[in-house]
Protein backbone atom coordinates (compact mmCIF):
# COMPACT_ATOMS: atom_id res chain seq x y z
CA UNK A 1 0.00 0.00 0.00
CA UNK A 2 1.24 3.49 -1.01
CA UNK A 3 1.91 6.41 1.25
CA UNK A 4 -1.38 7.69 -0.30
CA UNK A 5 -3.69 4.61 0.26
CA UNK A 6 -6.53 4.10 3.22
CA UNK A 7 -5.44 4.75 6.65
CA UNK A 8 -4.91 0.91 8.55
CA UNK A 9 -8.55 0.22 9.63
CA UNK A 10 -9.08 -2.81 12.54
CA UNK A 11 -12.31 -4.83 11.65
CA UNK A 12 -11.56 -8.32 12.19
CA UNK A 13 -14.68 -10.04 10.59
CA UNK A 14 -13.52 -7.74 7.45
CA UNK A 15 -10.07 -9.28 7.55
CA UNK A 16 -11.71 -12.34 7.97
CA UNK A 17 -13.36 -12.22 4.75
CA UNK A 18 -10.64 -10.85 3.01
CA UNK A 19 -8.57 -13.67 3.98
CA UNK A 20 -11.20 -16.54 3.02
CA UNK A 21 -11.60 -14.79 -0.45
CA UNK A 22 -7.99 -14.97 -1.40
CA UNK A 23 -8.32 -18.96 -0.03
CA UNK A 24 -11.97 -19.95 -1.21
CA UNK A 25 -10.61 -20.90 -4.85
CA UNK A 26 -7.99 -22.87 -3.33
CA UNK A 27 -5.08 -22.40 -0.72
CA UNK A 28 -1.79 -23.49 -2.36
CA UNK A 29 -0.83 -26.27 -4.85
CA UNK A 30 -0.84 -30.18 -3.60
CA UNK A 31 1.77 -30.44 -1.21
CA UNK A 32 4.51 -32.53 -2.09
CA UNK A 33 5.61 -34.44 0.78
CA UNK A 34 9.37 -34.95 1.08
CA UNK A 35 10.90 -39.01 0.48
CA UNK A 36 11.42 -40.95 3.77
CA UNK A 37 14.41 -39.92 5.62
CA UNK A 38 15.91 -40.16 8.89
CA UNK A 39 16.76 -37.30 11.18
CA UNK A 40 19.17 -36.85 13.85
CA UNK A 41 18.01 -34.80 16.95
CA UNK A 42 20.08 -33.56 20.17
CA UNK A 43 17.70 -33.68 23.31
CA UNK A 44 18.11 -31.64 26.45
CA UNK A 45 15.79 -32.80 30.27
CA UNK A 46 14.31 -29.90 31.02
CA UNK A 47 15.28 -28.96 35.05
CA UNK A 48 11.84 -28.69 36.78
CA UNK A 49 12.47 -26.35 40.25
CA UNK A 50 12.92 -27.82 43.60
CA UNK A 51 9.08 -29.60 44.82
CA UNK A 52 7.48 -28.47 41.20
CA UNK A 53 6.82 -30.02 37.78
CA UNK A 54 7.78 -26.54 36.26
CA UNK A 55 11.18 -25.01 35.31
CA UNK A 56 12.01 -21.54 36.06
CA UNK A 57 10.70 -19.89 32.96
CA UNK A 58 7.23 -22.15 32.69
CA UNK A 59 6.65 -20.53 36.70
CA UNK A 60 7.15 -17.03 35.58
CA UNK A 61 4.97 -17.21 32.66
CA UNK A 62 2.35 -19.04 34.26
CA UNK A 63 2.35 -16.15 37.35
CA UNK A 64 2.78 -13.45 35.08
CA UNK A 65 0.49 -13.83 32.07
CA UNK A 66 -1.69 -16.71 32.66
CA UNK A 67 -3.74 -15.89 35.64
CA UNK A 68 -6.35 -17.45 36.94
CA UNK A 69 -4.50 -20.74 35.88
CA UNK A 70 -2.72 -22.28 38.54
CA UNK A 71 0.23 -24.60 38.32
CA UNK A 72 -1.45 -28.08 38.64
CA UNK A 73 -3.70 -27.29 35.70
CA UNK A 74 -0.08 -26.76 33.91
CA UNK A 75 1.46 -30.13 31.65
CA UNK A 76 5.07 -30.10 31.45
CA UNK A 77 7.33 -31.64 28.40
CA UNK A 78 10.04 -33.49 29.92
CA UNK A 79 12.76 -33.12 27.11
CA UNK A 80 13.81 -30.49 24.36
CA UNK A 81 14.99 -31.14 21.32
CA UNK A 82 16.73 -29.68 18.32
CA UNK A 83 17.12 -30.62 14.98
CA UNK A 84 17.66 -29.48 11.49
CA UNK A 85 14.61 -29.50 9.03
CA UNK A 86 14.81 -30.77 5.59
CA UNK A 87 15.32 -26.72 4.19
CA UNK A 88 18.45 -27.04 6.20
CA UNK A 89 16.62 -24.61 8.99
CA UNK A 90 17.57 -25.29 12.66
CA UNK A 91 14.52 -26.38 14.91
CA UNK A 92 13.53 -27.03 18.31
CA UNK A 93 10.64 -28.94 19.97
CA UNK A 94 9.72 -30.55 23.26
CA UNK A 95 8.37 -34.33 23.99
CA UNK A 96 7.15 -35.61 27.02
CA UNK A 97 8.09 -38.96 28.54
CA UNK A 98 5.62 -42.08 27.88
CA UNK A 99 4.19 -39.94 25.30
CA UNK A 100 4.43 -40.05 21.54
CA UNK A 101 8.36 -39.09 21.52
CA UNK A 102 10.26 -36.45 19.18
CA UNK A 103 8.84 -37.74 16.04
CA UNK A 104 5.83 -35.36 16.26
CA UNK A 105 7.26 -32.18 16.38
CA UNK A 106 9.99 -33.37 13.63
CA UNK A 107 6.85 -34.62 11.60
CA UNK A 108 4.79 -31.67 12.16
CA UNK A 109 7.83 -29.01 10.72
CA UNK A 110 8.03 -31.26 7.51
CA UNK A 111 4.65 -30.90 7.15
CA UNK A 112 4.56 -27.08 7.99
CA UNK A 113 6.98 -26.77 5.14
CA UNK A 114 5.44 -29.22 2.60
CA UNK A 115 2.31 -26.74 2.83
CA UNK A 116 4.42 -23.90 2.89
CA UNK A 117 6.30 -24.41 -0.34
CA UNK A 118 2.36 -25.75 -1.44
CA UNK A 119 1.50 -21.92 -1.30
CA UNK A 120 4.66 -21.17 -3.07
CA UNK A 121 3.71 -23.09 -5.88
CA UNK A 122 0.56 -22.01 -6.20
CA UNK A 123 0.19 -19.38 -9.32
CA UNK A 124 -3.53 -18.62 -9.24
CA UNK A 125 -3.05 -17.47 -5.31
CA UNK A 126 -0.70 -15.20 -5.67
CA UNK A 127 -2.38 -13.14 -8.47
CA UNK A 128 -5.16 -12.97 -6.30
CA UNK A 129 -3.03 -11.62 -3.45
CA UNK A 130 -1.31 -9.01 -6.02
CA UNK A 131 -4.95 -7.79 -7.15
CA UNK A 132 -5.72 -7.18 -3.45
CA UNK A 133 -7.31 -3.57 -3.28
CA UNK A 134 -6.00 -0.98 -1.42
CA UNK A 135 -9.02 -0.99 1.16
CA UNK A 136 -8.54 -4.49 1.81
CA UNK A 137 -4.73 -4.24 2.40
CA UNK A 138 -5.51 -1.42 4.91
CA UNK A 139 -7.56 -4.13 6.99
CA UNK A 140 -5.17 -6.35 7.30
CA UNK A 141 -2.47 -3.57 8.18
CA UNK A 142 -4.75 -2.44 10.90
CA UNK A 143 -6.30 -5.64 12.22
CA UNK A 144 -3.29 -8.30 11.74
CA UNK A 145 1.21 -8.51 13.20
CA UNK A 146 1.95 -9.78 9.45
CA UNK A 147 0.45 -8.15 7.18
CA UNK A 148 1.04 -9.52 3.89
CA UNK A 149 -1.78 -12.36 2.85
CA UNK A 150 1.41 -14.90 2.13
CA UNK A 151 2.74 -14.40 5.92
CA UNK A 152 -0.78 -14.80 7.44
CA UNK A 153 -1.10 -17.96 5.66
CA UNK A 154 2.16 -19.28 6.44
CA UNK A 155 1.86 -18.21 10.74
CA UNK A 156 -1.71 -19.92 10.24
CA UNK A 157 -0.47 -22.82 9.30
CA UNK A 158 2.64 -22.97 11.54
CA UNK A 159 -0.26 -22.15 14.33
CA UNK A 160 -1.89 -25.51 13.56
CA UNK A 161 1.78 -27.61 13.81
CA UNK A 162 2.10 -26.05 17.29
CA UNK A 163 -1.30 -26.99 18.66
CA UNK A 164 -0.85 -30.30 17.39
CA UNK A 165 2.93 -30.30 19.14
CA UNK A 166 1.76 -29.18 21.66
CA UNK A 167 -1.26 -31.51 22.57
CA UNK A 168 0.72 -34.41 22.07
CA UNK A 169 1.98 -33.61 25.05
CA UNK A 170 -1.38 -34.39 26.41
CA UNK A 171 -1.35 -37.66 24.39
CA UNK A 172 -1.74 -40.02 26.86
CA UNK A 173 -4.85 -39.13 28.22
CA UNK A 174 -6.34 -40.00 24.93
CA UNK A 175 -6.77 -43.33 23.33
CA UNK A 176 -4.73 -42.43 20.57
CA UNK A 177 -1.38 -44.67 20.70
CA UNK A 178 0.43 -43.65 17.27
CA UNK A 179 1.25 -40.04 15.56
CA UNK A 180 -1.18 -40.68 13.30
CA UNK A 181 -3.96 -41.79 14.85
CA UNK A 182 -3.19 -38.85 17.50
CA UNK A 183 -3.57 -36.42 14.39
CA UNK A 184 -6.84 -37.81 13.21
CA UNK A 185 -8.54 -37.47 16.30
CA UNK A 186 -7.24 -34.04 17.10
CA UNK A 187 -8.95 -33.61 13.73
CA UNK A 188 -12.04 -35.62 14.43
CA UNK A 189 -12.47 -34.02 18.23
CA UNK A 190 -12.47 -30.55 17.32
CA UNK A 191 -9.53 -29.09 19.02
CA UNK A 192 -8.16 -26.99 16.66
CA UNK A 193 -11.37 -24.95 16.56
CA UNK A 194 -11.47 -25.17 20.37
CA UNK A 195 -7.52 -23.46 20.16
CA UNK A 196 -8.52 -21.08 17.52
CA UNK A 197 -11.72 -19.38 19.98
CA UNK A 198 -10.87 -20.25 23.59
CA UNK A 199 -6.98 -20.08 23.62
CA UNK A 200 -5.33 -16.71 22.76
CA UNK A 201 -2.53 -15.99 20.73
CA UNK A 202 0.39 -14.68 22.73
CA UNK A 203 -0.43 -18.18 25.41
CA UNK A 204 -0.65 -20.72 22.56
CA UNK A 205 3.13 -19.51 21.12
CA UNK A 206 4.69 -18.95 24.21
CA UNK A 207 3.62 -21.63 26.18
CA UNK A 208 4.46 -23.82 22.94
CA UNK A 209 7.78 -22.45 23.31
CA UNK A 210 8.13 -23.29 26.61
CA UNK A 211 6.95 -26.99 26.62
CA UNK A 212 3.80 -26.33 28.36
CA UNK A 213 0.31 -26.68 27.60
CA UNK A 214 -2.66 -25.69 30.48
CA UNK A 215 -5.54 -28.54 29.35
CA UNK A 216 -6.90 -31.07 30.19
CA UNK A 217 -8.92 -33.57 27.74
CA UNK A 218 -11.50 -35.98 28.41
CA UNK A 219 -12.60 -39.22 26.19
CA UNK A 220 -16.36 -38.77 24.84
CA UNK A 221 -18.05 -42.21 24.52
CA UNK A 222 -17.32 -41.51 20.76
CA UNK A 223 -13.34 -41.97 21.02
CA UNK A 224 -13.21 -38.23 20.38
CA UNK A 225 -11.72 -36.12 23.04
CA UNK A 226 -12.75 -32.89 24.51
CA UNK A 227 -11.41 -30.40 27.12
CA UNK A 228 -12.90 -30.48 30.26
CA UNK A 229 -14.82 -28.23 31.87
CA UNK A 230 -12.73 -26.88 34.14
CA UNK A 231 -10.05 -26.29 30.69
CA UNK A 232 -12.80 -24.29 29.53
CA UNK A 233 -13.30 -22.22 32.51
CA UNK A 234 -9.76 -21.34 32.70
CA UNK A 235 -8.82 -20.62 29.07
CA UNK A 236 -12.18 -17.61 29.31
CA UNK A 237 -10.79 -16.84 32.30
CA UNK A 238 -7.32 -15.77 30.84
CA UNK A 239 -8.44 -14.78 27.89
CA UNK A 240 -10.92 -11.99 29.44
CA UNK A 241 -7.60 -10.87 32.09
CA UNK A 242 -5.30 -10.65 29.07
CA UNK A 243 -8.06 -8.71 27.09
CA UNK A 244 -8.93 -6.30 30.49
CA UNK A 245 -4.95 -6.02 30.82
CA UNK A 246 -4.75 -4.28 27.56
CA UNK A 247 -8.05 -2.30 27.59
CA UNK A 248 -6.41 -0.86 30.99
CA UNK A 249 -2.99 0.09 29.18
CA UNK A 250 -5.35 1.97 26.22
CA UNK A 251 -7.60 3.77 28.65
CA UNK A 252 -4.81 4.90 30.80
CA UNK A 253 -2.64 6.17 27.49
CA UNK A 254 -6.16 7.56 25.83
CA UNK A 255 -7.68 9.38 28.97
CA UNK A 256 -5.45 9.87 31.52
CA UNK A 257 -2.69 11.04 28.91
CA UNK A 258 -4.65 12.26 26.16
CA UNK A 259 -2.92 10.00 24.23
CA UNK A 260 -4.42 9.14 20.64
CA UNK A 261 -4.82 5.25 19.84
CA UNK A 262 -1.59 5.71 16.86
CA UNK A 263 0.08 7.21 19.91
CA UNK A 264 -0.66 4.68 22.58
CA UNK A 265 0.29 1.99 20.55
CA UNK A 266 3.29 3.58 19.72
CA UNK A 267 4.33 4.38 23.12
CA UNK A 268 3.31 1.51 24.77
CA UNK A 269 4.18 -1.07 21.78
CA UNK A 270 5.99 -3.73 24.10
CA UNK A 271 3.74 -4.09 26.40
CA UNK A 272 0.54 -4.56 24.36
CA UNK A 273 3.01 -6.50 22.03
CA UNK A 274 2.81 -9.52 24.68
CA UNK A 275 -0.58 -9.03 26.15
CA UNK A 276 -1.60 -8.80 22.12
CA UNK A 277 -2.06 -5.05 20.38
CA UNK A 278 -5.42 -6.51 18.30
CA UNK A 279 -6.84 -7.23 21.97
CA UNK A 280 -6.31 -3.64 22.67
CA UNK A 281 -8.41 -2.53 20.06
CA UNK A 282 -10.83 -4.81 20.69
CA UNK A 283 -14.37 -2.25 21.40
CA UNK A 284 -15.52 -2.76 24.84
CA UNK A 285 -17.72 -5.97 25.81
CA UNK A 286 -16.32 -7.65 22.21
CA UNK A 287 -14.93 -11.07 22.42
CA UNK A 288 -11.94 -12.20 20.30
CA UNK A 289 -12.60 -14.67 17.34
CA UNK A 290 -9.76 -16.39 14.97
CA UNK A 291 -9.59 -14.95 11.93
CA UNK A 292 -9.47 -18.43 10.29
CA UNK A 293 -12.27 -19.77 12.24
CA UNK A 294 -14.96 -17.33 11.11
CA UNK A 295 -17.66 -18.27 8.92
CA UNK A 296 -18.48 -16.32 5.35
CA UNK A 297 -21.02 -16.63 2.80
CA UNK A 298 -19.04 -16.40 -0.36
CA UNK A 299 -20.81 -17.52 -3.60
CA UNK A 300 -23.42 -18.38 -1.75
CA UNK A 301 -21.76 -21.13 0.16
CA UNK A 302 -20.50 -21.29 3.64
CA UNK A 303 -16.65 -21.33 3.70
CA UNK A 304 -14.15 -20.68 6.37
CA UNK A 305 -10.51 -21.29 6.14
CA UNK A 306 -9.62 -23.16 9.26
CA UNK A 307 -11.59 -26.86 8.57
CA UNK A 308 -9.28 -26.25 4.85
CA UNK A 309 -6.02 -25.67 6.87
CA UNK A 310 -6.66 -28.49 9.86
CA UNK A 311 -7.98 -31.27 6.92
CA UNK A 312 -5.18 -30.73 4.53
CA UNK A 313 -2.59 -30.32 7.75
CA UNK A 314 -3.66 -33.82 8.74
CA UNK A 315 -3.61 -35.60 5.31
CA UNK A 316 0.22 -34.07 4.52
CA UNK A 317 0.98 -35.28 8.21
CA UNK A 318 -0.47 -38.99 8.69
CA UNK A 319 1.87 -39.50 5.18
CA UNK A 320 4.76 -37.97 6.48
CA UNK A 321 5.39 -39.18 10.17
CA UNK A 322 5.24 -43.00 8.98
CA UNK A 323 8.30 -41.60 6.84
CA UNK A 324 10.73 -40.63 8.91
CA UNK A 325 12.87 -42.59 11.48
CA UNK A 326 14.60 -40.30 14.17
CA UNK A 327 18.21 -40.95 16.21
CA UNK A 328 19.11 -38.90 18.89
CA UNK A 329 22.77 -37.78 18.78
CA UNK A 330 25.25 -36.04 21.32
CA UNK A 331 24.72 -32.49 21.47
CA UNK A 332 28.00 -29.96 20.15
CA UNK A 333 28.33 -27.22 22.75
CA UNK A 334 29.84 -23.55 22.24
CA UNK A 335 32.64 -22.20 24.18
CA UNK A 336 32.01 -19.42 26.10
CA UNK A 337 35.38 -18.08 27.17
CA UNK A 338 38.03 -16.40 24.81
CA UNK A 339 37.83 -13.80 22.24
CA UNK A 340 34.76 -14.00 19.87
CA UNK A 341 35.66 -14.70 15.97
CA UNK A 342 33.02 -12.85 13.60
CA UNK A 343 31.43 -16.33 13.00
CA UNK A 344 30.73 -16.23 16.91
CA UNK A 345 28.42 -12.99 16.21
CA UNK A 346 26.08 -15.38 14.59
CA UNK A 347 23.54 -17.92 16.20
CA UNK A 348 20.24 -19.06 15.70
CA UNK A 349 16.61 -19.12 17.51
CA UNK A 350 15.05 -21.79 16.24
CA UNK A 351 11.51 -21.43 17.86
CA UNK A 352 11.35 -17.58 16.38
CA UNK A 353 8.40 -18.24 14.19
CA UNK A 354 7.27 -14.72 13.32
CA UNK A 355 7.17 -11.16 13.48
CA UNK A 356 6.49 -10.74 16.95
CA UNK A 357 9.45 -13.28 18.02
CA UNK A 358 11.38 -10.75 15.89
CA UNK A 359 10.47 -7.82 17.78
CA UNK A 360 10.84 -9.43 21.60
CA UNK A 361 14.56 -10.81 20.33
CA UNK A 362 15.52 -7.58 19.12
CA UNK A 363 14.52 -5.78 21.80
CA UNK A 364 15.81 -8.17 24.68
CA UNK A 365 19.27 -7.29 22.92
CA UNK A 366 18.46 -3.85 22.79
CA UNK A 367 17.80 -3.51 26.35
CA UNK A 368 20.75 -5.44 27.30
CA UNK A 369 22.84 -3.06 24.51
CA UNK A 370 23.59 -5.15 22.79
CA UNK A 371 23.83 -4.15 18.78
CA UNK A 372 21.28 -5.88 16.64
CA UNK A 373 22.87 -6.49 12.71
CA UNK A 374 20.20 -8.57 11.36
CA UNK A 375 17.09 -10.92 12.14
CA UNK A 376 16.03 -13.32 9.74
CA UNK A 377 12.89 -14.83 10.10
CA UNK A 378 12.82 -17.46 7.21
CA UNK A 379 16.33 -18.84 8.49
CA UNK A 380 16.04 -18.05 12.14
CA UNK A 381 19.26 -16.81 11.82
CA UNK A 382 20.47 -13.23 14.17
CA UNK A 383 23.54 -11.35 14.07
CA UNK A 384 24.55 -9.65 17.03
CA UNK A 385 27.33 -7.55 18.48
CA UNK A 386 28.30 -9.32 21.26
CA UNK A 387 31.06 -7.85 23.35
CA UNK A 388 32.58 -11.03 25.01
CA UNK A 389 31.45 -14.54 25.19
CA UNK A 390 30.39 -13.38 28.41
CA UNK A 391 28.10 -10.82 27.33
CA UNK A 392 26.74 -13.61 24.81
CA UNK A 393 25.91 -15.90 27.59
CA UNK A 394 23.71 -13.71 29.53
CA UNK A 395 22.31 -12.43 26.23
CA UNK A 396 21.25 -16.36 25.55
CA UNK A 397 20.17 -16.76 29.51
CA UNK A 398 17.76 -13.00 29.05
CA UNK A 399 16.37 -14.74 25.66
CA UNK A 400 15.49 -18.33 27.42
CA UNK A 401 14.24 -16.38 30.17
CA UNK A 402 12.00 -15.05 27.13
CA UNK A 403 10.69 -18.52 26.49
CA UNK A 404 13.19 -19.00 23.45
CA UNK A 405 16.30 -21.21 22.81
CA UNK A 406 19.11 -19.90 20.90
CA UNK A 407 21.83 -21.80 19.75
CA UNK A 408 25.17 -20.98 18.33
CA UNK A 409 25.60 -24.52 15.93
CA UNK A 410 23.14 -25.28 13.30
CA UNK A 411 21.62 -28.69 15.26
CA UNK A 412 22.51 -32.63 13.75
CA UNK A 413 21.75 -32.80 10.20
CA UNK A 414 18.59 -34.70 8.43
CA UNK A 415 19.63 -37.26 6.03
CA UNK A 416 17.73 -39.02 3.55
CA UNK A 417 17.00 -42.58 2.07
CA UNK A 418 15.94 -44.72 5.33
Amino acid sequence: MTKSGPEPRYDRRAASRVLAGLARPGLGAAPVPPPPRRVEYTCTPLASESGSHLTLSQRLYLERFMRPCRADQVTSATHRITWTDSDGIPNTGHFRTGGLGPVVPIAMRETVLALWHALDADPALGQRMTKLGPREQAVLDGTTTDHAPHEIFRVGIEAAGRALAQHALLARETPYRTPAEFAVGMRDSGIYAAVATRWFWELQASSYRRGMIAVTLTTQPDGTVRYSAETVATLRAMKDMTIEDAHRVMRRATNAEGLSVTEAIAKYHDELDLISRQYALLPPGTRPACLAAMPHQLNGAHYSILPLVVDRFTEVFTHIVDRITVTEVAAETGSETGELATEDQVFYVPDMTCKHCVRTIGGVLDAMGIGVGDIDLVSKRVVAEFRSPRNRHRAFEALRDSGYNPTLVTPATSETAV
